[in-house]
């Protein structure tokens, strides 16, 4: 029979930058949206020029672009989640906030602060950080933060809070929910805390050794996928951590690089 009218079932939204070795960015959150049989659709927020050992180029995409993308994809699909990841400057974190604000009314957003990379070099500068937290972040179903991230968003490097007491404090932004990521902790158990304003819930594992790639785009992606699909917050971060875990259990070394990228 000629199927060709069928329409899309389920589709999710991500707003990031484009990872040439297919481990992190784009590519690993189209991969993840289609793991959670979900269509992804994308909006690229800069082109960079990296591989596992290093990012050697970087190229941001213009706020009128950005915004043009975003609004392309609204006109013709049902986006059902959006997940924001890097996000090059103030200017594009002010373009999608505004779209968001018009045209995304009880989409769920799950914006992933990419301020950090694995080597622990900051990735952001300061006025795009008073733009997440002005702009974005109050607009936000769950901010996703890693443990340095969330002391970055909170108060900004020249100071040391503890991280968890940062998320606590990202919650008075406006986001109905954080998501404290504990992948980057030493101990032998990572431990992830969800928190919203009425609890905090917690979710761990044990610590697999090893650098991987591209853990924080894949859970936010996981996330965004499950919540498209109509999962609860709750539902969805425990569901998401889980496919994380598997994917870094069956993660391999590329050839040469340093860190493993997920399955």
């Amino acid at each position: 029979m000629h199927k060709a009218n069928r329409k899309i079932d389920v589709v999710a939204l991500t707003i990031a930058g484009s990872d040439s070795c297919g481990g992190a960015g784009i590519q690993a959150d189209l991969r993840t949206f289609q793991n959670f049989a979900v269509h992804g659709a994308s909006v690229i927020t800069a082109i960079t020029a990296q591989n596992t050992l290093a990012v050697h180029a970087t190229q941001a995409i213009t706020a009128e672009n950005i915004s043009a993308q975003l609004h392309a994809v609204l006109d013709d699909l049902p986006v059902a989640a959006i997940k924001t990841g890097m996000l090059p400057d103030a200017a594009a974190i002010e373009a999608i906030s505004e779209v968001i604000r018009s045209r995304c009314a009880g989409i769920p957003l799950i914006v992933d602060p990419v301020l950090v990379a694995t080597s622990g070099a900051a990735l952001t500068v300061e006025d795009t950080i008073n733009a997440l937290r002005e702009e974005l972040i109050p607009l936000a179903t769950v901010v996703t933060p890693n443990l340095e991230e969330a002391v970055l968003l909170d108060i900004g490097p020249a100071q040391q809070h503890a991280p968890i007491d940062a998320a606590r404090a990202l919650l008075q932004l406006g986001c109905r929910a954080v998501l404290l990521k504990g992948g980057h902790g030493d101990s032998d158990q990572v431990t992830d805390r969800l928190l919203i304003p009425t609890r905090e819930l917690e979710f761990s594992h044990d610590n697999v050794p090893g650098d991987f790639h591209g853990t924080g785009c894949t859970l936010s992606a996981a996330i965004a996928a499950l919540m498209a699909k109509g999962e609860s917050l709750e539902n969805s971060t425990r569901q998401g951590i889980d496919h994380v875990h598997r994917a870094i259990a069956n993660a391999r070394l590329p050839l040469s690089g340093r860190l493993h990228l997920l399955n």
